[in-house]
């Protein structure tokens, strides 16, 4: 009686297992030329402008034609002083940017720009990533920290 009921015990188990569902990728990586050169000046010169504002501490806010309502309503002297902040104390002062890769979601139609930012510290790396809309408005701007890969 024990064995059948472990036999229906794992008959059940193995029945409730469920399906993994099929995820299609949207996203894809381009090649950089085949980008417009509308789409990366304005990634590059906001997210520039954005991570320069921690050296000079003067922030030009941005543009109804540069960036959408939300980003806008983000950026913030407060919000952007704070990270800036940490930022410093953490990397140092704001060298450049370099172009990781280019992705693009054909869903939405936008375009997702990776920069490498580079600091005075070389302790710790951090990525800035800027969505570009097929309005040419930068939807979307953050940064974060890279864990290092181990070896």
């Amino acid at each position: 009686m024990k064995r059948i009921l472990i036999l229906f015990c794992l008959i059940f188990l193995f029945s409730c297992k469920s399906k993994k569902a099929v995820i299609e990728k949207s996203i894809v990586i381009v090649n950089v030329s085949d980008v417009e050169a509308v789409k990366k000046n304005r990634a590059y010169d906001l997210g520039h402008r954005l991570l320069e504002t921690c050296n000079t501490s003067r922030f030009k806010p941005f543009t109804n034609e540069e960036a959408t309502e939300k980003v806008i309503q983000n950026a913030t002297i407060e919000r952007i002083s704070a990270t800036c902040k940490k930022i410093n104390i953490r990397n140092g002062r704001f060298l450049s940017l370099n172009l990781i890769d280019v992705m693009h979601d054909e869903i939405n139609n936008q375009y997702i720009f990776r920069y490498n930012i580079n600091y005075e510290k070389k302790y710790f790396k951090r990525e800035l990533t800027v969505v570009v809309d097929p309005d040419n408005k930068v939807s979307a701007i953050s940064t974060k920290e890279v864990k290092p890969k181990p070896l």
